[in-house]
């Protein structure tokens, strides 16, 4: 019979402790290499910074709120433009349209967040309309010194220069009743009235009844053209006060005109204009206001729209492309 230590070691026989640095360190590898929850972790961390290696996207300022232009969003952009009987939209009048989506959206967000909401049952663009109420309210919280609107009247009289105005008279000469004679018939009569008042005219068979006023005051060259045509509006203006001048033609015919008096270009005082420049300053700094806030307010939101060089405007479809550009941020 064999004796116990030739046939090996009893299974109850406790194993000798590992040596450091031995076998036990090798275990203690091997169980955490085999353990799932460390392969979720890294398989998490090669698949995001694989992500981030190939989107190129540029990113938006921390914290930036993301507004995304879909397909359909630019579909119903583009109908839209065209159901006011307009031209396809060229690229640059669909940028601007994308554009003004997407602040009027931004608007939206920011009336929210101010609680312009609360209470109120109107429609979103309700609340835009109400952001932009806000601005030209903050715009109007300080009037101008007389100091202030004197400068800034003094670095935009341009604006405010009234042009010149003049009143006359005419006798006319119609092309539908005297055809190519009208020309001729108006020279012929010059002779006759030169010299005589209108007054002393009295009721004369020298010229044809014209179907809107014979007398004319205080009117302007763009007025005088967009009656008569520019290049009656331009002789008129030429001519002094006294007498028959012309004739000049306009298209209805030929005309003899009497100049009765003529006020030259001029740059008005302050103070005959004044509530018109400080019309003119509100509106200005209202703009620069405005331009403030929305450039603060565009820093916190990022917009994602689809390529615009990828819009089929012959079917209103967006042909297929890669990811979303962003148009604007």
């Amino acid at each position: 019979m064999s004796s116990p230590a030739e046939d090996g070691p009893r299974l109850d026989t406790p194993s000798p402790a590992p040596e450091p640095g031995q076998g036990g360190g090798r275990s203690w590898t091997g169980r955490l290499l085999r353990e799932p929850l460390l392969h979720f972790v890294v398989l998490g961390v090669l698949v995001f910074g694989g992500y981030r290696l190939i989107d190129h996207q540029p990113q938006a300022p921390a914290g930036a709120q993301r507004i995304e232009i879909t397909n359909d969003d630019l579909r119903q952009l583009a109908v839209g433009w065209l159901a006011q009987g307009r031209d396809k939209p060229t690229p640059d009048q669909l940028r601007a349209m994308v554009d003004q989506k997407a602040v009027s959206e931004m608007l939206v967000r920011e009336a929210i967040a101010l609680g312009l909401n609360k209470d109120d049952e109107v429609i979103k663009r309700r609340l835009a309309q109400k952001m932009d109420f806000l601005l030209a309210d903050i715009a109007a919280l300080a009037p101008p010194t007389d100091e202030e609107l004197a400068a800034w009247f003094a670095a935009h009289k341009a604006e405010f220069t009234r042009p010149p105005r003049i009143r006359f008279r005419h006798l006319y000469f119609s092309f539908d009743k005297r055809g190519e004679g009208a020309r001729a018939a108006a020279e012929a009569s010059l002779p006759l009235v030169a010299g005589r008042s209108p007054a002393s005219l009295g009721e004369t068979d020298v010229a044809d009844p014209f179907m809107f006023r014979d007398y004319y005051a205080d009117v302007t060259p763009e007025q005088m053209a967009k009656e008569f045509g520019g290049v009656f509006a331009n002789a008129l203006f030429e001519f002094k006060p006294g007498d028959w001048r012309g004739p000049i033609e306009s298209g209805y015919g030929w005309h003899l005109v009497w100049i009765d008096s003529y006020e030259a270009s001029r740059v008005p005082t302050l103070e005959e204009v004044r509530p018109t420049v400080a019309q003119a300053w509100q509106a200005e700094k209202y703009r620069e206001v405005k331009q403030r806030a929305m450039d603060e307010i565009r820093s916190r939101y990022q917009v994602v729209a689809p390529s615009l060089d990828n819009l089929n405007m012959d079917d209103l479809t967006i042909a297929p492309s890669g990811p979303s550009a962003s148009v604007a941020e």
